[in-house]
């Protein structure tokens, strides 16, 4: 009895194992269909499921814009599914690939260098320069003066049909009160009073003459030019108190020796003014073109002087201007020191300085007269340089200053420009100070 159910049992056994294994197997081809397995593909359909907690999908490699899109290679493009759907049958899915949009993957492109634009190059414009002013004229520099005390004189004669003993009184005060001075507006007015007949005072025109002939004997004081022969270097020495245009006047110098072709070297001698060391430097290097010798601030004055001059001597260089610290006529310690910077002068090269100028501002007045006057106590100046007189109705100064001095002007400075020092003529410059204004 035993013998028949042992193998009965196993055959039950069998049958119950190959009875799980199909409903096994079946299980999982449904489990498969649930996933979206293909029968005939032992992978399953990519997904992709923006909440699914597995890793990122991987990139697709990167594709130029111009590919063909996967349909077209014959690749599947990917299905972005979420829902579960139903497997397509072949002939489906082949009318849905053929209808369907082509979507390509996006695709993180390499940057791509963009194309430089061709921009069309300006045409090149002509190089603008700042505008600069002509010189000026004689006559236009003398403008202010002319239009207060000259011009005031012409009226006066003008309107009076003869020259009485009231007319006289009037140019007197006309005089005393211009800024040529008391002691020189006497000796003009007692010119034309005694030299002219009682004929000739009833004639505007002729007292006009007298006095612009006899302003003519006051400015032009003999002078003997520079006299640079056997001299080299030629040394010229500036003074003059603060404020009155000396270092400026100082480059424009150095211009008109280069303009003559000489070689000029600069001495910075105002020690005390670290700006005015800057300053002769940038005339020197950017506006001249010249070579300069400067120490620092504070040190002494007579020893840059003395190096400069030496440093000519040897290169052989044909001018130095000494540029000195600008004092006030009333402090003696200063004061005194030009006497010291003369005689190193002296020591460096026997002679030195051949030329002494003291500048002197016309806006100052009578000021600047008594400025000379104190100068003049100190060391002996053989010219003198007026500045500014395109800039003040004061320029009649200029007859006090000779009159009283007997210093001849080398120079007046009549506007801004390097060309606008000029050398002094008395009749050139009489003879624009006298013209008549056209009405």
């Amino acid at each position: 009895m035993s013998e028949f159910f042992a193998p009965a049992i196993l055959i039950l056994v069998c049958l119950s194992f190959v009875y799980l294994a199909i409903r096994f197997t079946q299980k999982i081809k449904a489990k498969k269909r649930e996933l979206g397995y293909r029968e005939d593909d032992s992978h399953p359909e990519k997904q992709a499921s923006p909440k699914s907690g597995g890793e990122p999908a991987k990139k697709q490699p990167k594709k130029a814009a111009y590919e063909t899109a996967p349909g077209e290679r014959g690749e599947k493009p990917e299905t972005l599914q979420v829902k579960e759907k139903p497997v397509a049958s072949p002939v489906e899915k082949a009318l849905k690939e053929k209808h369907a949009p082509v979507v390509e993957a996006e695709v993180a492109s390499e940057p791509v260098a963009a194309t430089p634009k061709l921009e069309e190059e300006p045409e090149e414009e002509p190089e603008v320069k700042p505008e600069q002013k002509a010189p000026k004229t004689l006559k236009e520099g003398l403008k202010k003066t002319r239009g207060s005390f000259i011009s005031r004189l012409g009226k006066l004669l003008s309107f009076k049909k003869e020259i009485d003993e009231e007319i006289l009184e009037e140019l007197e005060v006309l005089l005393f009160t211009a800024d040529i001075g008391p002691t020189t507006a006497e000796k003009l007015f007692e010119t034309v009073k005694e030299n002219l007949s009682r004929k000739e005072l009833n004639d505007q025109e002729t007292v006009w003459n007298t006095l612009k002939q006899e302003s003519i004997k006051i400015l032009d004081i003999p002078q003997t030019g520079f006299h640079m022969e056997g001299k080299k270097p030629f040394v010229i020495l500036v003074i003059g108190v603060n404020g009155v245009g000396k270092t400026t006047t100082i480059g424009k110098l150095a211009s008109h020796f280069k303009a003559q072709g000489k070689s000029v070297l600069l001495a910075a001698g105002d020690t005390f003014r670290a700006a005015a060391i800057d300053q002769l430097a940038i005339w020197a290097k950017e506006r001249v073109g010249c070579e300069i010798v400067k120490g620092k601030e504070g040190s002494d004055p007579s020893s840059v002087i003395f190096d400069a001059v030496k440093q000519a001597e040897k290169t052989g260089i044909d001018v130095v201007i000494a540029d000195t610290a600008g004092r006030l006529h009333t402090q003696t310690n200063l004061m005194d020191e030009l006497q010291k910077v003369r005689r190193v002068c002296n020591k460096a090269y026997e002679g030195a300085p051949h030329e002494t100028f003291l500048v002197l501002d016309a806006t100052n007045g009578q000021n600047a007269l008594h400025q000379a006057e104190e100068f003049m106590k100190v060391m002996d100046f053989t010219g003198i340089i007026i500045t500014k007189m395109d800039g003040t109705a004061k320029g009649g100064v200029i007859l006090g200053i000779c009159d009283k001095m007997k210093v001849p002007v080398r120079f007046i400075g009549i506007g801004e420009q390097v060309e606008d020092l000029r050398s002094f003529d008395a009749t050139a410059f009489t003879e624009a100070l006298f013209e008549h204004e056209e009405e």
